[in-house]
């Protein structure tokens, strides 16, 4: 059953609404041709995407399910597809990302005091009692500052012969050249070997000016075994001599009663072995 108005119905469309026929008087005196036809830019069913170019709520909050956009922020969780421009974002909470952020510059303070430039250096602490600690493997392939002084590399060298101010010694060059060091201090003195003519003091006492020859740690420290002595051209025994360094002058003390004759200041004595020199 048709409605027939008794005055005309003018229908005007308006921003987002599209009206046909638009201006003009319907008398719905005509059917079906005076139809009026209403329609909106956008699909609005319940599982429809809907475009709005500006969205401006009355009362400031807007709820999308569990998600609410209010005046000093919003809460729950966002999925962001674009880009966000703003001068300043201050997370209250944690800030989680799980793909890769992207900034010229990041900069930490309260409780650490970390920057970040965009040239890729880095500045951790403000005052030389902060402390970084590092749990793991720490991998550099420049130079580092220890105390103002720079260090650009580790040496392997044993012979440690370049000298280089900007380089650590390792363990192991530093062990060989150390044993190499020692090795060589072990053959010098072995091949130690002077000959010194004492001075003669009591029949008892003859006295050489000469210091012994100093042992490495490997060997016992130098005692009349280490020499050989002559009267004369005679070889003493040696269980008959004790010998003593005092200062420069080394001390030959002769048992007269173990080696079986007497010495007189006539009698050379000749010392043979492991003086210094």
């Amino acid at each position: 059953m048709a409605n027939i108005a008794r005055e005309p119905l003018t229908t005007i469309q308006g921003l987002g609404v599209t009206v046909t026929p638009n201006n003009k008087a319907v008398f719905g005196q005509t059917s079906p041709s005076e139809q009026i036809t209403i329609s909106i830019g956008n699909d609005v069913s319940t599982t429809s995407n809907i475009v709005l170019n500006q969205l401006t709520p009355t009362n400031k909050i807007l709820t999308i399910n569990n998600f609410l956009i209010s005046e000093g922020g919003f809460t729950g969780s966002i999925n962001l597809q674009g880009s966000i421009i703003s001068s300043t974002l201050i997370v209250t909470g944690s800030l989680n990302s799980k793909g890769i952020t992207k900034a010229e510059k990041i900069e930490s303070q309260l409780s650490q005091s970390i920057t970040i430039f965009e040239s890729g250096s880095t500045q951790f602490g403000d005052t030389t009692d902060d402390t970084h600690t590092i749990t793991g493997s720490f991998l550099t392939s420049g130079s580092f500052s220890l105390n103002n002084h720079n260090v650009v590399g580790l040496s392997d060298d044993i012979f440690l012969s370049v000298g280089r101010s900007t380089h650590l010694a390792t363990e192991s060059g530093s062990k060989k050249y150390i044993d190499d060091l020692d090795s060589i201090t072990k053959q010098q003195y072995v091949r130690k070997c002077f000959a010194h003519t004492a001075s003669f003091v009591d029949s008892d006492t003859f006295t050489f000016n000469a210091v012994t020859a100093s042992a490495p740690t490997i060997y016992a420290s130098t005692r009349v075994d280490d020499f050989m002595f002559f009267v004369n051209g005679q070889l003493m025994e040696s269980d008959a001599l004790t010998i003593q360094q005092q200062g420069t002058t080394l001390r030959l003390d002769v048992n007269s009663n173990n080696i079986g004759y007497d010495l007189t200041n006539d009698d050379e004595v000749v010392g043979w072995g492991k003086f210094n020199s």
